[in-house]
């Protein structure tokens, strides 16, 4: 019961809370929901009442007609009135007011995942409420201000016509009240069980969506078309609607029942018969009121009783699902960043000494160390190559230098200052990362190398000539990359979109460069020409690469081998193959097997 009380009431704070974003981000799209709709449903629902029940009386009183038709002419003038305000909303400001609440979402949405730190992402929670502020909080939101919408506009009902009923005969309200109280646990019943049939689909329904994500994505329309796998993600689909079937069945057989009761019973007993018989004999047989006072009362009554079903059974629903939504969004909000920024703000034009000590790092919600004890000092424009395993540690390490998470133990000093102490923003400006899990963007190829709307052409052509991007494109730099926003965009193979991630390493000004698997989409001939130019384009810098490919090794200054989190050898390339160690192993397996490959493709 407690639990109970608990969800009413964070769904309604969280209702609160979307409405006072709305009204934060968007006050005339709040006040015009809030206003226009009642402006134009309430005369409708008076025009049953009292429009009706002035009718009546005057035909009764059998004078004076012409007062019917003033006060029809009042009422169309008002409804006139009132739909032209409305139309003016809804057609000419709602459209620019929906626009504006969908930039200040979204918005405010990327301002807080660009705040977040990058570990969040391996947070499932954090992960999933991100995904869900994306997809549906917009239309959430309109559905909040819809709902609050619904139930202003049946609460003013009930109250006008509620005053109009108590002016002809209080008693008619003891009747309404009888109806209201039947309906309104019925109407609470019939929310719970809504609730739980969502969340007993919720599982389903995300697996509905995978489904979809499957067959529509072109990630996975090759192997759908060339092997078995449509067969079997189609046999796990129409299982999956079988149990969509089972699942729901059991709550619609529960669902029809209490919307019987909770619509046929009370509404019919206590209005459509109860009212009709109680104002019927004072209309008919003790003539205590007229046929007017008799019509206003029945269609009165029936309204509110349909606005407390509304309220009490849908909008209830609606206002728990809804709040679920903002819950998580609000989740998302509030969420903290851990990797807090320091005070140092220093941009260098020129490589300084970096330091790991007794480093170590274990990612957040594990024990596991994927770091241990790392020592390693980085002069001035040195190239320092980490190789190994996969698994090893070198990504992690880099995304420690680059602080995306922070060390478990010890520290990383860029110039002699913990890079904790550094303001974060400044600090990444000192480097220009290039990750193996790099991506293209609907742009120009002068955006994409320089990574903002004004590129400067020369260099970007400098730093796609020290990347060996040698492909001519129509529009040369300004040629648009990908399809998304133009048809004629062009296409390209992954060596030449790994060059243009490259190229941006050489385009910014800065004095450190992290290369993370730089050649994994070379042929060998293109990685060296790659090698060559990287080495001459990056004189003026210090470069950390990471690479399984050890041929690309050799013109690094010093080479760091990691195994399980620790550096087991290094030296430079001349010095480990010395050592005749795992470094020299590594080495002379790969040239094996290239020649293999070689010498087969001779043959």
């Amino acid at each position: 019961m407690k639990n109970n009380k608990k969800e009413k009431s964070n769904a309604l704070r969280n209702y609160i809370y979307m409405l006072r974003f709305i009204g934060k981000h968007t006050p005339f799209m709040l006040f015009g929901y809030l206003f226009f709709d009642v402006l134009a449903t309430l005369p409708w629902t008076l025009t049953n009442v009292v429009l009706l029940k002035y009718i009546i009386d005057v035909v009764s009183e059998g004078k004076d007609y012409h007062r019917i038709f003033i006060a029809l002419i009042g009422f169309v003038l008002f409804i006139i009135i009132g739909n032209l305000l409305t139309t003016l909303f809804y057609e000419v400001s709602m459209p620019k007011q929906k626009e504006k609440l969908y930039f200040s979402l979204y918005k405010t949405i990327y301002e807080k995942a660009a705040k977040m730190d990058f570990e969040a992402y391996d947070n499932p929670e954090y992960y999933n409420d991100l995904v869900l502020a994306m997809t549906s909080m917009n239309d959430r939101a309109q559905a909040v201000l819809s709902n609050t919408q619904d139930i202003l506009t049946n609460i003013a009902g009930v109250l006008t016509i509620g005053t109009v009923i108590i002016t002809i005969d209080p008693m008619c309200l003891v009747f309404v009240a009888l109806c209201v109280a039947i309906m309104t646990p019925i109407g609470r019943k019939i929310a719970k069980v809504n609730v739980e049939r969502t969340e007993a689909m919720t599982p389903l329904d995300r697996k509905n969506l995978y489904f979809c994500r499957v067959f529509y994505l072109q990630d996975y329309a090759k192997e759908l078309r060339l092997s078995g796998a449509g067969k079997m993600i189609e046999a796990r689909y129409n299982k999956n609607i079988f149990d969509r079937i089972f699942t729901i069945s059991p709550y619609l057989s529960k669902q029809w029942k209490l919307y019987f009761c909770q619509e046929s019973l009370p509404m019919t007993m206590l209005i459509y018969l109860g009212i009709t018989i109680f104002m019927g004999y004072k209309a008919i047989v003790t003539k205590e009121i007229g046929m007017g006072d008799f019509a206003a009362t029945f269609n009165g009554a029936a309204s509110i009783s349909n606005s407390v079903f509304a309220i009490t059974s849908w909008f209830a629903i609606s206002i728990r699902e809804n709040g679920l939504y903002v819950e998580k969004f609000k989740r998302f909000m509030n969420a903290k960043e851990k990797i807090l920024s320091g005070d140092v703000k220093t941009v260098f034009n020129k490589p300084v000494t970096i330091k790991f000590e007794n480093v170590s790092f274990a990612y957040p919600g594990t024990e596991k160390k994927v770091l241990k004890n790392i020592n390693l000092e980085i002069s001035p424009y040195k190239k320092i190559a980490l190789v190994g395993y996969n698994g090893a540690g070198k990504t992690t390490l880099t995304n420690l230098l680059l602080r995306l998470y922070d060390v478990t133990e010890g520290r990383i000093t860029v110039n002699g200052i913990d890079i904790r102490d550094w303001d974060i923003k400044s600090y990444h400006e000192n480097f220009a990362a290039v990750f193996q899990d790099f991506s293209l963007f609907g742009a120009t190829l002068g955006e994409n190398v320089s990574m903002n709307d004004t590129p400067d052409k020369e260099n970007v052509k400098k730093a796609l000539k020290a990347s060996s991007f040698d492909r001519e494109l129509p529009e040369d730099t300004d040629s648009i990359l990908l399809r998304e926003f133009d048809e004629n965009g062009v296409s390209l193979s992954g060596g030449e979109a790994q060059k243009i991630a490259i190229a941006r390493a050489f385009y910014k000004d800065c004095p450190f460069a992290i290369l993370d698997e730089p050649s994994a989409n070379l042929d060998p001939v293109a990685e060296y020409s790659l090698n060559h130019s990287m080495s001459k384009a990056s004189e003026d810098k210090t470069v950390i690469f990471i690479s399984h490919r050890l041929s690309t090794t050799v013109m690094a200054d010093e080479i760091y081998m990691l195994e399980n989190g620790e550096i087991v050898e290094h030296g430079s390339h001349e010095k480990l193959m010395e050592i005749d160690g795992k470094y020299a192993y590594m080495f002379r397996l790969q040239a094996e097997k290239y020649n293999e490959q070689q010498n087969a493709k001779k043959d």
